[in-house]
């Protein structure tokens, strides 16, 4: 899995010195922000329900629109926020365009996990990934861009209302409805696996 996590960054690598283009000043080129976020949008993609099969294209999309925007970037935001904007939206049309979605959606979870340490401890973390993505599924779109942004990047309410592009007092609420949420869906994810472990005892 690493080894083709790897070679999508090769072939990205190349469309983005496609895209590469003279900038002034201290401001990022393309390439920089792709070296420096290629791995939060990929994951953002992932967490905001774009399948695996079409997270090259999606990824790509993004870059694309950025390259386009980037000198239009006023920096009100952070640059981390604007990127989730642009993964948000790019995020909604591949999901309302996947005409294969109730197909796909039992036989397309897979989650990327880096393979460090030894096999328990990569199949634990596999497992953990899962399980997050499965409950990030559970929340419907407005209420999972917020939680991801807070709770998974730790971005500041600020930031969450410039990327989504909602009021503030928006942010407090989809985030406190989503969180419970998403509690909700742990104590159930809980008491199913204390059920298997009595079973299996």
């Amino acid at each position: 899995m690493v080894q083709a996590f790897a070679a999508q960054r090769d072939h990205y690598g190349s469309v983005a010195g496609g895209l590469a283009r003279a900038m002034t000043g201290d401001e990022p080129t393309i390439i920089e922000i792709y070296d420096r976020h290629f791995d939060y949008v990929w994951r953002s993609l992932r967490r905001l329900g774009v399948f695996a099969g079409d997270l090259e294209d999606a990824t790509q999309d993004v870059f694309v629109i950025v390259h386009r925007r980037l000198a239009l970037f006023e920096g009100r935001s952070t640059l981390k926020s604007w990127l989730f904007g642009i993964a948000l939206r790019v995020a909604k049309v591949y999901r309302r365009n996947s005409a294969r979605e109730r197909e796909r959606i039992h036989e397309d979870e897979t989650v990327l996990v880096c393979k460090q340490g030894n096999p328990e401890q990569t199949r634990e973390s596999t497992q953990a990934a899962e399980q997050l993505q499965a409950l990030l599924q559970e929340l419907d779109d407005e209420k999972r861009a917020v939680f991801i942004m807070a709770e998974l990047e730790q971005l500041t309410a600020a930031e969450i209302a410039q990327a989504a592009n909602i009021p503030i007092n928006t942010v407090y609420s989809r985030l406190r409805l989503a969180r419970a949420a998403f509690e909700d869906g742990v104590r159930r994810l809980r008491a199913k696996n204390e059920w298997r472990f009595r079973c299996e005892s």
